[in-house]
């Protein structure tokens, strides 16, 4: 798998969904969901397009098990994440709803910035 090329493309996907909930948000006159769109779009958008660029101008970084490990942790915690904060803004779970998966979905992108770092020491040259 190409990690940059996955990342990038993850990374328009959220913008895409980061853009629909603004849209949504400025047409209804509704910023429940700020936080929620915020999130998208840095967590989603900006790492993942930054990720994916760094791939890229580093290519001895992409293709290992450093670097798949990066990729799903971070979507699985990202994921996660998002549809728990959804979940949260929207009204349907409380902050206790949100445990045990939201901070074991924030170990996930934690270790998967974790193994991005480990990477980029050992082969940004």
């Amino acid at each position: 798998m190409n990690i940059a090329r996955g990342f990038l493309i993850a990374g328009s996907l959220y913008l895409i969904i980061g853009i629909g909930f603004g849209i949504h948000m400025g047409a209804s006159q509704d910023h429940t969901f700020a936080p929620l769109h915020a999130h998208i779009n840095l967590l989603g958008f900006v790492l993942m397009t930054l990720f994916g660029i760094l791939y890229r101008m580093f290519p001895a970084m992409d293709g290992n098990i450093l670097a798949r490990t990066h990729f799903w942790l971070h979507q699985i915690g990202a994921v996660v994440l998002l549809v728990l904060l959804f979940l949260y803004f929207s009204g349907r779970i409380t902050d206790a709803g949100m445990v045990p998966l939201a901070p074991i979905a924030e170990i996930a992108v934690l270790a998967g910035f974790v193994a991005y770092a480990v990477n980029l020491f050992r082969n940004a040259r």
